[in-house]
């Protein structure tokens, strides 16, 4: 199939779930396109469950727009989760290069290149690895947060940013544990005649929202009568990070930023999500409680651009 037949130089295909958004809109930029076509997935069964597995019948596996689409595929298919495996493989069946983020499950051969955290173990000729997670965060995103919110940049400083994410199997925690570490930050930021600001993800449990509200704190949970998410401008004005250990998204951004970062619960993590904390911690990243504050220059750990650079020359793809 000639390029001029083509839909679109690039897809970032996704499910619709932020944290898989997030890394494949952030590789397509960093490969020079900001604005790509996005095919939303909406799975039909039996392929919800059973993706990336190819089936009979599997070209409608996301419904007929995106069967359609099919027909005018891509020159390069970026897709980042389970469903989005399936979709790039169904894209790749059709001569779009295919790109995988996040382990498959499967073969990775199946695909034209793989990109996954050193933590979950995968290796191979066509896999490039990155500690932690693909994301935007640079300079010039940072200062864009500063921009978008000045007013968490009137907030008395030093400003520790509290990031929530929700407990998980890997780093158990609940809503008493929580309000410890809260009440020993406000201490800090009050020692230090500071601020705390904070915000929640969809998976923090409703009983630590609710506490949350109590303080006198700039909070953000999604409420629909908060505004706009300020997290850019938390990260961008904050001088000081303290993130729940069990999102591997939330700890590769704040550590991507240029201040110390305090990883909340690391002593509970098992697994994967303890050899990310290791690695992160070996690369001189990661901050205790008591050094947090005054906040000092910190090294920012940004892998997506290195990420994009690899694949581009692994691909012939066009550098930015």
């Amino acid at each position: 199939m000639s390029h001029a037949q083509r839909s679109a130089p690039l897809w970032a295909i996704h499910d619709g779930h932020v944290g898989n958004a997030r890394q494949v809109l952030a590789l397509a930029r960093a490969l020079g396109d900001d604005t790509p076509v996005e095919p939303l997935l909406h799975p039909t069964a039996p392929w919800r469950w059973l993706a990336p597995r190819r089936l009979p019948g599997d070209a409608r596996a996301f419904g007929s727009a995106f069967h359609r689409a099919l027909a005018a595929p891509p020159r390069l298919a970026l897709g980042c989760g389970r469903q989005a495996a399936l979709a790039t493989r169904l894209a790749r069946a059709r001569g779009a290069v295919a790109v995988q983020i996040l382990d498959p499950r499967i073969d990775p051969r199946h695909w034209d290149q793989v990109i996954v955290p050193e933590h979950d173990g995968l290796r191979g000729e066509n896999v490039i690895t990155l500690l932690g997670s693909l994301h935007p965060v640079d300079d010039a995103w940072l200062a864009a947060g500063r921009d978008a919110f000045p007013t968490l940049g009137t907030l008395p400083g030093p400003r520790i940013a509290l990031l929530i994410g929700g407990p998980t199997a890997r780093v158990p925690w609940d809503a008493q544990a929580l309000a410890a570490e809260v009440e020993a930050l406000a201490l800090l930021a009050a020692q230090q005649g500071g601020s705390l600001m904070a915000t929640t993800s969809r998976r923090t449990p409703a009983e630590v929202v609710a506490r949350l509200r109590t303080l006198p704190i700039p909070l953000w949970t999604g409420a629909a009568d908060e505004g706009p998410n300020p997290y850019a401008g938390l990260l961008g004005w904050a001088d000081a990070i303290a993130c729940t250990a069990d999102s591997s998204n939330l700890l590769s951004e704040a550590c991507a930023t240029r201040v110390p970062v305090l990883p909340l619960f690391a002593e509970r993590a098992q697994g994967r999500a303890a050899q990310l904390l290791a690695a992160l911690e070996a690369r001189g990243r990661l901050s205790a409680l008591p050094a947090l504050l005054p906040g000092r220059a910190m090294p920012p750990l940004r892998e997506t651009e290195r990420v994009a650079a690899e694949l581009a020359q692994r691909l012939g793809w066009p550098a930015r």
